[in-house]
């Protein structure tokens, strides 16, 4: 070969990566959504915290600042009609990571986790009205990490998540007695660091692994008969064409809903992702909307307050976000400069 061949061939290849770069970018073009960067938390970058949503608030409590190697105990509230952070009472039990949080009658819950050393099974409750944390009564289940929650009306719902095996039991909490019980077991696989939406009074729960592998089942679950409904799979398993470009199971991604539907955001399926799924709930199908616009990334929180969402914190690899994104579905996608 001559030297000018030696020359012509680096520029082929780049011409040839400039190109499927240019098809990706048209791909990515044709998704709707735009994601806009708002004011960074004020806080500690983290990753693995708990959040839930009283009122007009949302609050974030608890996770793991890698860059210090410290579990965390601080909890915050974020006021979104003026993009402001403001610390409240500190969390009261033991810093910890990849727990839960969830809202019920007025009031926030977060618990179980892993402390570095243990999986935890304490749970406490806070009240908005006070800034106070007290604990709730025995949680029924075993100690675990991983697990999801959500709150539907004046009751909150855990289940799921690590042990040392993976489960799928699920418990209710009511906090006008203060305590547990026992309720059905979500149907299908056993799952771990999965998520979940609520719409119309009845939650999704979706992702997660078992066993090494991506689940691909998803369940509705009826709080008035605490029963528990599959719904479509999240993978290309039929004949049909509706699910032939479903790239939605993975792991440790946020699920939030608004408008009267559901979203799964960032995880992945082995690594940091940023791909966005929409769920309609009265079709039971999934689209693609613009990719997470911020950093690829896992283990972050997501809320909705009225129909704004939003998607904070996270890591990837070694490093941890602060950095936080609100999310219009139906507009289209402009770069954050």
């Amino acid at each position: 070969m001559n030297a000018k061949s030696w020359i012509k061939w680096p520029l082929m290849a780049l011409l040839m990566v400039a190109t499927f770069t240019a098809c990706d970018d048209d791909d990515d073009e044709d998704l709707v959504g735009n994601w806009i960067v708002k004011g960074a938390f004020d806080g500690w970058p983290r990753s693995g915290a708990a959040a839930f949503v009283i009122d007009q608030y949302a609050y974030m409590t608890t996770g793991y600042n890698g860059e210090e190697d410290e579990r965390l105990t601080d909890t915050w509230r974020y006021d979104p009609s003026n993009d402001t952070w403001s610390q409240v009472a500190d969390f009261p039990g033991v810093g910890r990571n990849k727990g839960v949080g969830f809202a019920a009658g007025g009031k926030g819950v977060v618990g179980s986790g892993y402390d570095g050393t243990n999986k935890l099974k304490d749970f406490f409750i806070y009240d908005p009205a006070t800034n106070t944390w007290g604990e709730t009564g025995a949680f029924p289940g075993s100690a675990r990490y991983s697990a999801v929650a959500f709150g539907i009306g004046e009751y909150g719902y855990v289940g799921t998540g690590y042990d040392g095996n993976i489960l799928k039991d699920f418990y209710c909490f009511n906090p006008s007695t203060n305590a547990w019980e026992t309720i059905a077991s979500i149907g299908g696989s056993k799952r771990r660091d999965a998520t979940s939406f609520v719409i119309n009074n009845k939650a999704y729960v979706v992702t997660g692994m078992d066993n090494s592998l991506y689940v691909k089942d998803m369940w509705e679950f009826d709080p008035t008969t605490r029963s528990w409904t599959e719904k479509r799979k999240i993978s290309n398993v039929s004949d049909d064409s509706y699910d032939d470009e479903y790239n939605i199971a993975g792991s440790s991604k946020v699920g939030f809903a608004i408008n009267g539907t559901g979203y799964v955001t960032t995880g992945g399926s082995g690594t940091a992702g940023s791909t966005t799924w929409e769920y309609n709930p009265v079709t039971d199908l999934w689209a693609e909307k613009s990719n997470f616009e911020g950093s690829a990334r896992m283990e972050a929180i997501a809320f909705a307050i009225g129909n704004q969402a939003f998607v904070a914190t996270g890591r990837s690899s070694g490093y941890y976000f602060d950095d936080v994104y609100t999310f219009d579905p139906s507009a289209e996608q402009e770069d954050n400069d």
